[in-house]
């Protein structure tokens, strides 16, 4: 087997990088010559949050990648991430450092069987989370994210019939905060399923003055026993601006590290999952991404995301709405 066929197996450049080279710098190198960006997300390890050039969620990843002038852009998080931003600037190359970075929520909603579910549902507007794949974009009227979810869900009639997929915990939880009675896909994510809300209930005994802060694709008994709600971004903004001191943090952990970055003189608890091993809770396929695989999949520009462009078409679409609406109630 040729090393091109060996990389397209392995779904990532899996040539050893030589213990000699400084990554850093290489990678500082390659970026210049090549005129790329480096998206990393909130969840990815503390190492590449450090050497990117813009940390975020992951639209946000998408949007401030496409306002540059950047000819590559290096998605440092998961494989539906690479495909938004592809979405948003099919004029660039979009490369990922492993393409097995999937996620569990994304593959919770198969394109056909959505369709299916769709069409059994046809006078429904349909809302989907931005965390799936191009293909369920291209089937939506309107793309959320966890930030804006509840505003999007606002704007609409209140007599609106709507579909809200994939995450079942998410269109709960907004059921619940706008009196709405939305059809759930029945989706999740893995991360955000696991957490132990007996071992939540003890870390609070543990540290009574420590405020819980959890992500919205929670289950209900945890976000019901939250103090604050809301997305990865506004749980960082949160923890910033609040004068606790001590949090206890119920999402990936990875976000702990921007969190400690913002508040050097703050204490955050990774909430535990379930399994009793673990102190926090990762995301596997996140952390598939590493600094080798970047380095070598900007020195090789491999692999790169493609979005056939009548999906794409049709995908940017529910973003475009969003947008639009956003712009319409200043969201």
């Amino acid at each position: 087997m040729n090393i091109k066929n060996s990389w397209l197996k392995s779904g990532y450049v899996n040539e050893t990088v030589p213990a000699n080279i400084d990554l850093k710098e290489e990678i500082s190198r390659l970026k210049k010559e090549k005129n790329a960006i480096i998206m990393g997300h909130f969840y990815q390890t503390d190492e590449l949050q450090d050497i990117a050039d813009f940390v975020g969620d992951s639209l946000a990843l998408a949007q401030e990648a496409a306002k540059t002038d950047a000819d590559i852009i290096v998605l440092a998080g998961v494989h539906f991430m690479g495909e938004t931003a592809k979405i948003l600037s099919p004029e660039k190359v979009v490369l990922v450092p492993d393409l097995n970075a999937g996620c569990s929520l994304a593959d919770s909603c198969p394109p056909d069987k959505f369709k299916e579910f769709v069409d059994h549902h046809p006078d429904h507007t349909v809302l989907t989370y931005v965390n799936t794949t191009a293909k369920i974009k291209a089937l939506s009227d309107i793309v959320v994210t966890s930030t804006n979810a509840k505003s999007i869900v606002d704007s609409l009639p209140t007599d609106e019939k709507v579909i809200f997929g994939p995450d079942r915990n998410l269109g709960n939880y907004l059921n619940s905060i706008t009196g709405r009675d939305m059809v759930l896909w029945d989706g999740a994510c893995h991360v955000h399923e696991k957490f132990s809300i007996e071992k939540i209930i003890e870390l609070k005994k543990e540290n009574p003055d420590a405020l819980v802060l959890a992500h919205p694709e929670c289950k209900k008994p945890l976000l019901v026993l939250a103090d604050f709600v809301g997305s990865t971004a506004a749980l960082l903004k949160h923890s910033t601006n609040s004068e606790s001191t001590k949090f206890i943090v119920a999402t990936e952990s990875g976000i702990i590290h921007q969190m400690q970055k913002y508040n050097p003189d703050k204490i955050f608890i990774p909430a535990p999952p379930n399994d009793s091993t673990c102190a926090c809770n990762d995301c596997e396929f996140m952390k598939l991404n590493t600094i080798e695989k970047l380095y070598n999949c900007l020195k090789y520009e491999w692999p790169s995301i493609q979005v056939p462009e009548e999906i794409r078409v049709e995908a940017v679409k529910p973003i475009n709405k969003m947008l639009d609406i956003s712009a319409k109630y200043g969201l």
